[in-house]
């Protein structure tokens, strides 16, 4: 979709939105539009009951006076509860009503917005970016289309506003970010007989035309650094298990990176602790965390941000074969630490023992945040409504849940604690990969705090945001692409130099 910025003309043909605060008066281009149909928009908000209210919207079709086919009263709910997430919603919202309406303009007039408290420029950015995220489509493999699947007619968006030079550098930041968060609802979505840990590992390098510099370890150089844990996941697999490395270097020379590390099942059939197989299928998306951070590394490239920042994913495929890790197994991490497989289908948290150790080990950043689809049940605890976070550290924890707050990604902070830990002791090992039911998501972060080697450190469990997802205004996509603006926003605030 084509999407630019305009000063205010009420001249424009296709339809034409006017975004307006609850209970206010018409005013500014609302006003004048008003006045230009005769008092039409006044009479149809009187017979509709139309106040303005949040994601209310009113139509008048074919308006006299005016070149518009249309024009549309969104409201935006009362002026003191308006923010960027409701802008956002609004731009959603509108794209979702007209997309296959056979309109192929969208005009959007910000004028006059009472009690607004975001810049004008940001507003009218951020309603782009809700219609852009809105805009996006995976339907790659459809080759017919049915007729409720009709092709979006909506190509082209126009935001009039009296600060479009301001819009227009706001949005090219939030353009960067919807684009990282694309790439990862893409990985998300791709199917497991495409996007296999060597496919993977080809998309993510060729991000190194953007400047960023990507490494990929193969199996023997794995092998070499001792990478038991990880490796045991993938031995069931006709696929090559892979670790990537991709750095950003936007900082000061020298200066510690931020390190994000992402699991990356390519597909997980719980290998032989076979999964029941009704939502199997689903298992695709057991690579969330390496999509996540595979966004974020590009948005931070393509921002040019001014950071030095560290992204490893550990990519695998966990299935069931005669060469594939059993219940009863140990292992040996990369770390020395050995690990007893209770369950070979508690296998993220092995991938993400050996690539948080690398991580911490090599790079030696300020700070680790994992993310990872790891457990069930931090849905039964969360729903899909908020991430788990868990972590070492209060201040990175608080950072993290202020950036999802600001950014519609919100995260919850669970306990941990020696209670918990002891769960994950073994009789026979130094530590076994699953504490049973009580607790689950708890107990698998206790197992990663065993590879972080105190450094400062946070999880994330995306089981609930990262796939199947609640359908949103900016997402109906199966993929989220969850985690890229938090991640975003948690290094834009505060570790930019």
């Amino acid at each position: 979709m084509n999407i630019s910025f305009a000063d205010i003309s009420l001249a424009k043909s296709g339809a034409l939105a006017v975004l307006v605060t609850e209970g206010a008066a018409l005013r500014g281009a609302a006003a004048d539009l008003d006045a230009k149909t005769g008092g039409a928009l006044k009479r149809a908000m009187k017979a509709a009951g139309f106040s303005g209210k949040v994601g209310a919207m009113l139509e008048v079709m074919g308006p006299r006076g005016v070149n518009a086919s249309r024009l549309i009263l969104v409201g935006l709910g009362k002026s003191a509860d308006l923010s960027a997430a409701g802008l956002e919603k609004a731009g959603g919202e509108l794209f979702g009503r007209l997309e296959k309406s056979k309109e192929t303009s969208l005009s959007i007039v910000l004028d006059g917005i009472s009690g607004a408290k975001l810049p004008a420029g940001e507003a009218a950015a951020r309603v782009a970016f809700g219609v852009k995220l809105r805009s996006y489509r995976f339907d790659k493999y459809k080759t017919k289309k049915k007729a409720d699947d009709a092709a979006v007619s909506l190509k082209s968006l126009i935001v009039m506003t009296r600060a479009a030079v301001a819009a227009r550098r706001d949005y090219a930041t939030l353009a960067k970010i919807a684009d990282g968060m694309f790439l990862a609802r893409d990985l998300v979505n791709e199917p497991p007989n495409i996007l296999f840990p060597g496919e993977f590992a080809k998309r993510a390098s060729a991000l190194s035309k953007l400047g960023l510099k990507v490494e990929v370890l193969g199996e023997a150089q794995m092998t070499k650094l001792g990478m038991g844990s990880l490796l045991g996941v993938g031995y069931g697999s006709q696929h090559e298990s892979k670790l990537v490395v991709m750095r950003w270097m936007g900082g000061k020379a020298g200066e510690k990176p931020v390190a994000f590390v992402g699991k990356g099942v390519c597909f997980d059939t719980g290998g032989i602790s076979l999964k029941p197989p009704a939502g199997m299928e689903d298992m695709k998306g057991d690579m969330g965390g390496a999509a996540c951070v595979t966004g974020l590394m590009r948005t931070l490239a393509t921002r040019k941000a001014k950071v030095n920042a560290i992204g490893v994913i550990g990519l695998v495929e966990n299935m069931p074969d005669g060469k594939a890790q059993r219940p009863g197994d140990i292992v040996t991490s990369m770390s020395g630490q050995t690990i007893e497989i209770i369950n070979t289908d508690a296998e993220g948290r092995l991938v993400l023992a050996d690539a948080l150790w690398y991580t911490q080990n090599r790079f030696k950043p300020k700070f680790m945040v994992d993310l990872a689809t790891l457990t069930g049940a931090i849905m039964v605890a969360l729903g899909k409504e908020y991430a788990g976070l868990f972590s070492n550290n209060d201040k990175l924890s608080k950072q993290l849940a202020d950036a999802g707050e600001a950014e519609s990604e919100k995260v919850w902070r669970l306990p941990m604690g020696a209670a918990y830990d002891k769960q994950i002791d073994s009789q026979f090992a130094d530590m076994k990969n699953t504490g049973g039911r009580d607790g689950g998501s708890i107990t698998a972060a206790q197992f990663l705090e065993r590879f972080v080697n105190k450094t400062t450190w946070a999880h994330l469990d995306i089981a609930g945001t990262a796939m199947a997802s609640p359908k949103t205004a900016t997402n109906r996509s199966w993929g989220s692409g969850w985690g890229v603006r938090l991640l975003n926003r948690l290094v834009a605030d505060h570790y930019e130099a």
